[in-house]
C-alpha cells in the first residue's frame, strides 16, 4: 500500500473512531507525539484519546509527499467532541514518517492548543 492511500486511510479510520485499524497502520514501536498528550506509544495514545472522544469530524485540505522521503505531511481540519460534549474545532498539520514497510514509525500532531488543551484538562479533572 502507498503512503498516501495508508494517509487517506489514517484519516477515514481516526473519523470513524476504528482505534485498532488505526493502530494496524504503525509499525509495533511506533509513537504518537502529541501537543496535549506527550509522547507516547502508538496504541496507549489512540487509546487515550478514543477515550476522550465521542465524536470526531475531519476535513482533508490537503496531503504534501516529497519525492524520495519517507515523510508525508497531512493538513486538516479537526472537529473534535470531548466526552463531556464539549467540543473544539482546529487546523492540524500531522508529520507521518513511514518505516521500508510503509508502516507508520512516527507521527508528529502540531496544532494551535489554547482551547483544546483547556477542555482536555477540564475532563481529567
Amino acid at each position: 500500500m502507498d503512503k498516501n492511500k495508508i494517509a487517506n486511510e489514517y484519516l477515514r479510520y481516526l473519523e470513524k473512531g476504528d482505534i485498532e485499524k488505526v493502530i494496524e497502520l504503525f509499525d509495533k514501536n511506533g509513537i504518537v507525539e502529541s501537543p496535549i498528550y506527550g509522547v507516547k506509544k502508538a496504541d496507549e495514545f489512540y487509546h487515550e484519546l478514543n477515550y476522550d472522544t465521542t465524536n470526531s469530524e475531519l476535513y482533508l485540505k490537503g496531503i504534501f509527499e516529497q519525492n524520495e522521503s519517507n515523510n508525508l505531511a497531512l493538513y486538516f481540519t479537526y472537529i473534535w467532541t470531548l466526552k463531556n460534549n464539549q467540543k473544539v474545532e482546529f487546523d492540524v498539520v500531522d508529520i507521518i514518517e513511514f518505516n521500508s514497510k510503509n508502516k507508520i514509525k512516527k507521527l508528529i500532531i502540531i496544532y494551535d492548543t489554547v482551547l483544546s488543551r483547556e477542555l482536555v484538562d477540564k475532563l481529567n479533572k
